[in-house]
């Protein structure tokens, strides 16, 4: 019955999205043919522009398939949903211009068709939340509902719970839980354990469930085999949750290897060689432009640390740098000159006296991290990246947090993501490497832009960097 009412509620979708799609493309035709608001010059009938729409239609109905915007809405974003639109249209605008290309069609308006796009995407935006915002209200009342079992007490099944309790739009019951441990009558937020996994051939033939969601401990996977047998010969819709979320990312990348399914603990964008490359080479441009421009900036920094105080223009330090390898990392020195044994010595912190006064603004601007655009062209640092330790605490951080030497898979960054969240000086190293995870995870060329970006704006001054 559910399955049933899922795809009814799907084909009324798809004849909903068909509409949308006629309803933005006509408005499209009329907003540049006959608006008067765009100018135009004679081209071609109105009968061959709505001709195409018996192309048009069912081509961006196959691509919103493709882009997973038929998958339920329960659980999904709208941030998400969003995204999916967006890339389905702009492949279904290529794929006209490309089509108009094709067959020598020059008379067909290329502004008409970026139009179209554009009140497509709006359309779909709006009638997709208003569908959504009908459906949790919906819901929220009691109708609409999916009841659902847990099999096996474990963190995934603490965590679901609660992910369940927090959204009651979805419209989700939690029946209660199967275990072979936690004895029987045990509650956690409401939900009970209604007793052994082996009761699982007791209820599934009642036939009152519409999802198991598989929860079980790593300790009991022996028995996932036995158990999704069961469920999936009762033809109850069967979920897994797996256990194990503290040691796989939430998006772990996988792999086919003739057949044998590979799951990577860490994905590594950085370690493909072609991004690698196009990394590398921004990394050299930006760091010569950044010289040239900023020259004059370093010269008037070089006079100023030189003839305030005694010592060298530029610190130099060791650090951590790509696959656990030490480099030397240059900056403009902000303070008086200190014999090693205090140089070991923690970070700066509010007021620190080996701070000196030019040094204290040229901390506070970051501007004395110019030099490292130099530590970039050598190839030992990169703009964006996790930011380097001195080897004492890297030794130190490797002990107190498993994670921390992941971010020496790529080079280490005269910026980064946590940096420009405010994570610089004495914060939290925990959440800086959280940050740093994220960074390296997700890396993409658009997300450094996205940093360099707004390390204009949120980089350079920061109130922990003393």
């Amino acid at each position: 019955m559910i399955k049933d009412n899922q795809s009814l509620f799907n084909r009324l979708h798809i004849l909903i999205d068909a509409l949308i799609i006629s309803g933005a493309y006509a408005l499209a035709w009329w907003f540049k043919f006959k608006s008067g608001l765009v100018s135009y010059s004679i081209g071609l009938p109105t009968k061959y522009y709505f001709k195409a729409l018996y192309y048009i239609v069912p081509a961006y109905l196959f691509l919103y398939y493709q882009f997973n915007l038929y998958n339920s809405k329960r659980a999904s974003g709208r941030k998400r949903e969003l995204i999916n639109i967006i890339k389905a249209n702009t492949v279904g605008l290529l794929a006209i211009m490309v089509v108009l290309y094709a067959i020598n069609q020059p008379h067909f308006s290329r502004e008409m068709i970026m139009i179209f796009w554009a009140f497509n995407v709006f359309l779909e935006t709006f009638v997709r939340n208003v569908i959504r915002y009908i459906l949790r209200f919906i819901r929220r009342r009691g109708y609409n509902i999916k009841y659902v079992l847990l099999v096996g007490y474990s963190k995934s099944a603490e965590s679901y719970i609660n992910k369940i309790r927090l959204n009651p739009q979805w419209g989700y019951v939690i029946r209660g839980i199967l275990d072979d441990k936690v004895e029987r009558g045990s509650m956690y937020k409401g939900v009970k354990v209604l007793g052994k996994i082996d009761n699982l051939s007791i209820i599934l033939p009642e036939n009152k469930l519409d999802e198991i969601a598989i929860t079980l401990s790593l300790s009991e996977y022996g028995r996932l085999e036995e158990i999704v047998a069961m469920c999936e010969k009762s033809g109850v819709h069967t979920k897994f949750i797996p256990d194990y979320s503290g040691i796989i990312p939430n998006k772990p990348y996988t792999e086919d290897i003739q057949g044998l399914p590979v799951i990577n603990i860490r994905h590594v964008p950085l370690t493909n060689t072609l991004n690698s490359v196009a990394k590398r080479i921004v990394d050299i441009v930006g760091s010569i432009f950044a010289i040239l421009i900023l020259s004059p900036v370093m010269l008037v920094i070089s006079i100023l640390v030189k003839t305030t105080s005694k010592g060298p223009v530029l610190f130099k330090q060791e650090r951590v740098g790509l696959h656990n390898r030490p480099f030397m990392m240059y900056k403009f020195r902000t303070m008086y000159v200190q014999d090693e044994q205090e140089e070991q010595e923690g970070w700066t912190t509010k007021d620190d006296p080996r701070v000196t006064k030019v040094g204290r603004v040229l901390r506070r601007t970051s501007l004395d991290e110019l030099p490292q655009f130099f530590n970039i062209i050598a190839g030992k640092m990169s703009i964006v990246g996790p930011r380097p330790e001195r080897p004492n605490f890297v030794e130190q951080f490797t002990e107190e947090i498993p994670r921390y030497n992941i971010k020496h898979q790529v080079r280490p960054g005269l910026t980064g993501w946590a940096q420009i969240n405010g994570l610089r000086g004495d914060t939290s190293i925990e959440k800086r490497i959280e940050y740093d995870l994220y960074y390296i995870e997700n890396w993409t060329m658009g997300f450094d832009f996205k940093i360099m970006f707004l390390t204009l704006f949120r980089g350079f001054v920061n109130e922990n960097a003393y």
